[in-house]
Formats: C-alpha cells, structure tokens, sequence
C-alpha cells in the first residue's frame, strides 16, 4: 500500500488540515476563486446534555461558512444526521455574533444579538459509496419557496396544452422567490450538498473536482501503488496530499488504525447488506429498533449497531 486510504477519517482530516490544500479543493468544487479562507474550530458542544459535535472540516469563506464532512460507510439517519449539522454551522455563529443597541423610553436601552450579521452557510457532504439512489455528481439542497414544489407536482398543469398558463406560473414562481424584501432570498443562499464518489468517479464528467475524487477512490484499492499517482505530483497540491498520506513514513499506530478501521468498515458492509435484504433502506418504514434486532441476532457488535441505527450503547443494551 503506497497511500493510505483517503476517505479513512484520520488521514481525510491530515489532509484537510492544510490550509491550502482545503482552499484549492472548495475552488475545484465550487468553481470559484477563493481570496482568503479561515479554518474554524472543528469540535464543539451543544448542549449541556449532548457529548461534544465534530465536524471533519470547518471553515469561512468570505461570505459563507462551509462544513466538509466525509462519510465511508452506510448510515441509516444520514439526511435527518447532516441536516442537524447544517443547522448546527448556522447557530454557531452566535459565538461571535455582536451585540446592536434598541433605544427604548426614558433613555434607555436594550441589547440584542445582532441577526443581520448571520452569513449562509454550506454543507458538503463526500459520501464514498453511498449515492442516494441518484446517477448524478451531487445533488444539491437549498430552501425555497413552497410554490416551486406546488408548480413541479401539479399534474393538472401539466398534462394539457397550455402552455401559456405554464408560463404565467412560472412567471409567479419566479416573483416570489425572487422577492428579497428583508433579505429573503438569504435563504436559498444556505446549501446542503451531497457529493458521490462513486458516481463521480463512474460519470467523468470534466469539471476540476473529478481528480480529488479519483486520487481518493484509487486509494481505497489495499494494492495501490506508486506509477498509479505519477500523473497527480505535476501538481504541488496532489504532491503534498500525497506526501501526508503516503506510508513510507507511517508508525506502528498507523498500521494498526488502518487494519481496524478495514475491520470494522467490513462488518459494517455485512450489516450493510442486512438491511438490503430486508429493504429497510428502500423506504419501507422499519423502525431503527428492529434494524437494531436484526443486528443482534447477527452478532454484530454495539459500535457497527450505533453506527448504522444511530442508538445509544445504553438503549442497544437494553435490546440485548
């Protein structure tokens, strides 16, 4: 094994780490030109009740804060999980949310959290097998009007000639999400992205970001080897991705973190494989307790249940 696999957590936050290399991976991405770029703190608790959250990537970007949080393996909660994270990165900015002044009577005043200061916020998700059940790169989320949807489903106004009436609703459609009284258009400025490596990878379609998607799924194969990189280190940046996870240098820790994490992703694609053949995963409404039953009966461990269903060790326990 010449790299270490990528989209492995460890090794995705050794890269990421860089400054540099997280800039020139939001430009490929995003197709933008990034002028300056902050790293944020990545771990942060909540509530008082919660254990503390940890994001693999957090940053600002001029006008947006950004999360980049990878997932390797088959999680059951994985929407209901990345929008609470999507949330979570617009509250945060009440850490440094400044104070404004209300003038009140008898010369008084009254201090409150300044909420035209919030900025949008970003999240992207790089999903390495899962894809959703979609063929695209990535598909994206953003909050808009009700009448979008309204105007999409109608089969009524779809189904005869009409074509002028199509245009009339469009044409309401579009003056309704395009109204920014009090800055409402801030909403579908807010983007909750998810990424597939494998369709990705499949599609090569030319865009800037297919190399970084490439570079990780090569690393995924245990037998990659060096001449398979050679094309990547003409570039300075693929050269120092390739330089932090390169395993020339790693200890024995390093090792070990790979066998483990190889074991337990491949116990998680047997639990996987349960809940295919059940269908639980196509929508058919099983309820996380049952998932959890099943995996029991399986002799999967506490750590492979709670990834996949999202359960506490104590209420695994409590099945057992």
């Amino acid at each position: 094994m010449y790299l270490a696999p990528l989209n492995y957590d460890r090794y995705f936050k050794k890269v990421f780490s860089d400054i540099r290399i997280a800039k020139r991976f939001l430009e490929d991405f995003f197709d933008v030109e990034i002028q300056e770029l902050q790293i944020l703190p990545n771990k942060h608790k909540i509530t008082d009740d919660a254990s503390a959250v940890e994001f693999d990537f957090r940053c600002r970007i001029k006008d947006s804060f950004v999360i980049i949080d990878m997932q390797q393996w088959f999680k059951s909660d994985i929407v209901k999980r990345f929008y609470m994270y999507h949330s979570m990165n617009t509250v945060l900015q009440l850490e440094r949310m400044p104070d404004k002044s209300i003038d009140l009577e008898d010369n008084k005043k009254r201090d409150i959290k300044d909420y035209d200061k919030l900025i949008p916020v970003i999240t992207l998700i790089w999903l390495a097998d899962d894809n959703l059940n979609f063929k695209e790169d990535f598909v994206s989320y953003t909050m808009t009007s009700e009448v979008v949807h309204d105007f999409l489903r109608n089969r009524n106004l779809w189904k005869e000639d009409n074509i002028l009436e199509l245009i009339a609703e469009r044409g309401r459609c579009l003056e309704i999400i395009n109204n920014k009284t009090k800055k409402l258009d801030f909403l579908q400025k807010n983007k909750l992205i998810y990424a597939f490596q494998t369709n990705i990878v499949k599609n090569r379609k030319f865009s800037k970001y297919l190399p970084w998607f490439e570079l990780a799924d090569k690393t995924r194969n245990k037998l990659n080897e060096k001449g398979w990189f050679d094309e990547y280190l003409k570039d300075d940046i693929f050269a120092e991705i390739i330089r932090r996870i390169n395993t020339a240098s790693f200890e024995q820790a390093d090792w070990e973190y790979i066998n483990d994490y190889e074991k337990f992703t491949e116990q998680v694609k047997r639990f996987e494989s349960v809940f295919l053949e059940q269908g639980i995963d196509q929508g058919k409404n099983r309820e996380k307790v049952d998932a959890a039953l099943k995996g029991i009966a399986a002799g999967f461990s506490n750590d492979i249940i709670r990834t996949i269903t999202g359960l506490s060790d104590e209420q695994i326990d409590e099945l057992r």
